[in-house]
């Protein structure tokens, strides 16, 4: 039987990264405490290679598509929704890439599902994000972690600060102005598998 430890940096990664995520517990717990600091959120994240059409062999190196459905709730507001695409590439044995594209504005949040039959997606009309400039998961032993900072301009930063393992995804995106943090909350969004 394989450990963590013997598979490949590259299946890990996959392997840790696709699934259901919820951080309903650590909700839980703030409410009970008295006050919630953080959404609720879940993430439903699946490989979506498949969904691609017209993409070449490999962008750069072996690497797969994921297309992350993100939902946030705060007490008495709507429901955000917030798909995201990205593509994951191996650097080496040891460390995972990130980029980030943009979906086409011919769909809407709401059809930006992994489980949409009709959500089809030409490589030609994937761009780049112009902001988020991607970021580098270094792998120690069974987790990984990444800090990513992202200039916007106007004294504007973005730093993905992540760590995941098998079972938890410990997220932080960091949104300061002149270095002031304009993040609601100071600790990561900590998603259980579900």
């Amino acid at each position: 039987m394989k450990t963590a430890r013997s598979i490949a940096t590259f299946e890990l990664f996959k392997q840790y990264i696709t699934g259901d995520f919820d951080n309903i517990r650590q909700v839980e717990e703030e409410r009970a405490q008295g006050a919630q600091i953080h959404p609720h959120a879940r993430h439903v994240n699946r490989v979506a290679d498949h969904k691609i059409i017209g993409k070449p062999k490999d962008i750069s190196g072996r690497g797969f598509w994921i297309i992350e459905e993100s939902y946030y709730k705060w007490p008495d507001k709507e429901m955000e929704i917030k798909p995201y695409i990205f593509y994951f590439s191996e650097l080496d044995d040891m460390s995972m890439q990130l980029q980030v594209f943009q979906f086409p504005n011919t769909y809407t949040p709401e059809e930006i599902k992994n489980d949409n039959p009709d959500l089809k997606l030409s490589i030609d009309n994937l761009l780049p994000s112009p902001t988020f400039k991607g970021a580098v998961y270094h792998r120690d032993g069974d987790t990984f972690h990444t800090r990513a900072p992202q200039d916007l301009g106007n004294g504007m930063t973005f730093t993905l600060i992540e760590t995941f393992e098998a079972t938890k995804l410990h997220v932080m995106e960091l949104l300061e102005k002149d270095g002031e943090r304009l993040t609601p909350y100071t600790d990561p969004i900590i998603y259980d598998r579900v």
